[in-house]
């Protein structure tokens, strides 16, 4: 595997990071501490031409490998603090707008990727439900075909992007069917009689990336809005997943690096008792402890992505990319505090808010213990 960057793949990386600085971090404090959403950083994301990355040219995106989008996107972790910004465009990018680049037809990657693309419409998918989370097959979701239409009823829980999305892929379950063929998918717009977000939620990280709560009440969707053949989700689901754990954390790269530039250039000026901290090895530890993730880290997301474009399978690459990633992430979050003290503490620092954003990380896109799961069972367990 040669991970050496390309002069374009350079210049695209710095170009998105200047980019990020510049346009992305403006009024932060304030939109994380009301957990508020911004439209024109979104919008500002896709004239950067963040959201088309991985969608190939043919349907209007960029046409970027897997690696070129996971190097824009650990870019974008660097210069952007925004990680609740970052997570919703994962969110739209892996988990609605790559099922529709494989599964959807061409009616409806007309209808929904240009606009997606353009930061003119904002999606997702819902498959978390009350009581089915790493279980996806207790879904209780149901849905019923009714001539050239799909009757939908369920609730489901925890969205990403609900709030403000303008499409959503919902899955739900056939009655009666045997368990991998009793899923569907369903491209569901906002405005749908029986289509409603009854709540949003107050969030402990990632407070600008909004969530809720999405009602389904004999929700009427037409048979041309179902994503794949019926039966299909569950293919079109572990399909979006591999992408999303594979490229989710690539912006965790670009954080993990920004704290640990800051950590040593603060344990080099920071004096105590004589001598700058970090000539103490208990903070040159935790420094060096910081670089060790951060590499090894890189090493796993990269090669889960080279994987990708070379079109080999990388379940189990993807699965240890995102359970080590995260956890990475968070400990180096913590590690990054310790280094800088009370004032790491601080809100002012914006460390500890990468610390609250850190921990989601362990949780969504499948827990750290389903990825152990999913390594123990690829290794014959």
């Amino acid at each position: 595997m040669d991970f050496s960057l390309s002069a374009e793949q350079r210049e695209l990386k710095a170009a998105a990071v200047d980019f990020a600085r510049r346009e992305l971090d403006s009024g932060l404090a304030e939109r994380e501490q009301a957990g508020e959403f911004s439209p024109q950083a979104w919008r500002a994301c896709a004239k950067f031409g963040i959201q088309g990355l991985p969608v190939p040219a043919e349907l209007g995106g960029a046409g970027a490998d897997i690696l070129t989008t996971v190097l824009v996107m650990e870019a974008l972790g660097y210069g952007c603090h925004d990680n609740g910004l970052i997570f919703s465009l994962n969110a739209q990018m892996w988990s609605l707008q790559m099922p529709l680049v494989k599964f959807g037809t061409p009616a409806q990657q007309q209808a929904y990727l240009p606009g997606l693309i353009a930061g003119d419409l904002v999606g997702v998918h819902a498959m978390t439900e009350p009581e089915s989370g790493s279980d996806a097959f207790s879904m209780r979701t149901r849905v019923e075909r009714e001539g050239d239409f799909y009757l939908l009823n369920g609730i489901k829980l925890y969205i990403t992007n609900a709030p403000v999305a303008d499409v959503m892929l919902v899955f739900a379950a056939h009655p009666g069917k045997p368990k991998m063929a009793a899923i569907s998918a369903f491209l569901v717009e906002k405005g749908t009689p029986g289509f409603t977000v009854s709540r949003g939620m107050d969030k402990m990280g990632l407070r600008t990336s909004p969530m809720g709560e999405v009602v389904l009440d004999d929700c009427r969707v037409p048979a041309a809005n179902r994503l794949g053949s019926e039966g299909a989700g569950m293919a079109i689901f572990n399909s979006s997943m591999t992408w999303e754990r594979s490229c989710i954390l690539a912006s965790a790269l670009g954080t993990m690096q920004r704290q640990l530039e800051a950590s040593v250039a603060y344990a080099r000026t920071r004096k105590q008792f004589g001598q700058s901290i970090g000539k103490f090895q208990a903070v040159s530890s935790k420094v060096a402890d910081m670089y060790l993730r951060l590499e090894a880290a890189r090493l796993l997301v990269y090669q889960a992505a080279w994987l990708g474009q070379q079109g080999k399978s990388a379940l189990t690459e993807a699965a240890a990319a995102k359970l080590f990633t995260s956890e990475a992430w968070v400990a180096s979050s913590l590690d990054a505090i310790q280094v800088h003290g009370a004032y790491g503490y601080m809100k002012e620092s914006g460390i500890e808010r990468d610390l609250r954003d850190a921990i989601a990380s362990t949780i969504y896109s499948g827990t750290s213990e389903i990825q152990r799961v999913i390594l123990a069972r690829m290794l014959g367990l």
